[in-house]
């Protein structure tokens, strides 16, 4: 009952956002068009229908899943992206257009020709937005091999060096499928990792078009001779929490909720997601309690989604924490809100004694474009010292 609240007042909230957004771009692209003009009629039609795409798909795939609600819903998730571009660009349009009012600054010939200038910025910008896009879309869907070196100053028994890949925020659903998870499995199969780690948000949400592409196939084919370890993200709390665990332990993942794990001279502690509550009613634990009877001499890994407590981690002896969750904004200039919010937005930082590596990220979430930020696979080699 509480996490169908939450998705209600969630949904809500955006959907106003989405419609006023849309208004306001459509608004500004009307009146650049003249009455008269041949695609004057049309736009409407054209706006308004594009901008329905993601939501007549969502409710479609909830009626009757299949190609049409896969093809609408990758429509519209591309013009989710473009629509924060037509709407920055119009924004900055209209600022300059206040500041010429305050005080003029524009050339004759742009006041002269108001409807040729119309004409033209409309015309741009369409351009501008749809270059932006295709390149974001294709930037997407390669990621890279990050590789980094980390030196922890304890014994682990028998691991004088650690090789993990780490990844996080793969997003498989609708949008992200098995057939970009098949290169991600190929890429870190070709990287020999001794073990892998995931940061969480491994599913977007509704498990259907999941198990439709029968996409858990894919996901057994990962494997490392120390086993292939996970947390909980928020998404998964999301989507509903029993389902995404059933799923993904079915599917050769092991994961970390809220719990320990030695592996014969360094320990793995997964933490819950911090939204955890917010869904079900019921908190994580803290860190001090999860590493109440942890061994502090040897080498302890943290895995938690969102990388809020780097701090508190640091304080307790954590040697390094592992995250994702940021996409360090996905479409620039988002990276200025995620950079705000946590003391790490993308890549390594140091916190104290404690290494720090917060991940861009694999998949998407919404738009399947990623611009300003690549999607990466770590490849971590961790000396043991």
């Amino acid at each position: 009952m509480q996490r169908n609240m939450a998705f209600i007042i969630f949904f809500t909230i955006v959907m106003a956002i989405y419609f006023s957004a849309n208004y306001y771009v459509f608004a500004r692209g009307l009146q650049a068009l003249p009455p008269g003009h041949g695609l004057r009629p049309w736009f409407p039609w054209v706006f308004w229908g594009v901008a329905s795409l993601y939501v007549a798909g969502r409710f479609l795939e909830k009626w009757s899943m299949g190609t049409a609600s896969d093809l609408l819903i990758w429509s519209g998730s591309i013009w989710l992206a473009a629509l924060l571009y037509l709407f920055l660009l119009v924004l900055l349009y209209d600022i300059l257009r206040l500041a010429n009012h305050l005080l003029p600054f524009f050339p004759d010939w742009i006041t002269a020709h108001m409807v040729k200038t119309r004409l033209v910025l409309f015309a741009g910008t369409v351009a501008v937005v749809a270059a932006l896009v295709t390149g974001g879309a294709i930037n997407a869907r390669h990621p890279r091999i990050r590789s980094l070196d980390l030196r922890i100053p304890k014994s682990a028994g028998v691991h004088k060096e650690l090789h993990a890949v780490v990844m996080s925020d793969i997003h498989l659903g609708t949008v992200i499928g098995k057939h970009f998870l098949g290169k991600v499995v190929e890429k870190v199969d070709r990287l020999g990792p001794d073990i892998i780690l995931i940061a969480g948000d491994i599913l977007d949400e509704d498990l259907g078009p999941v198990l439709r592409q029968d996409a858990g196939r894919t996901l057994e084919r990962l494997h490392a001779p120390l086993g292939v370890w996970a947390i909980m993200g928020n998404h998964e709390h999301i989507g509903g929490s029993a389902g995404a665990v059933e799923f993904l332990t079915r599917h050769g993942i092991t994961l970390l909720r809220d719990s320990v794990a030695w592996m014969d001279g360094f320990t793995l502690v997964g933490r819950e997601d911090r939204d955890k509550a917010r869904f079900s009613g019921t908190a994580r634990k803290s860190l001090e309690e999860l590493l109440e009877k942890v061994d502090l001499n040897h080498p302890v890994i943290l895995l938690d989604h969102q990388p809020y407590y780097l701090e508190e981690a640091a304080a307790l002896g954590v040697d390094l924490q592992l995250s994702g969750h940021t996409h360090h904004g996905q479409l620039w200039p988002l990276n200025a809100i995620t950079s705000a919010l946590f003391p790490i937005s993308k890549g390594y930082g140091k916190i104290g004694n404690m290494h720090a590596y917060v991940s861009n990220g694999l998949g998407t979430w919404g738009p399947p474009v990623r611009i300003g930020n690549r999607p990466e696979i770590v490849s971590l080699r961790i000396r043991f010292e």
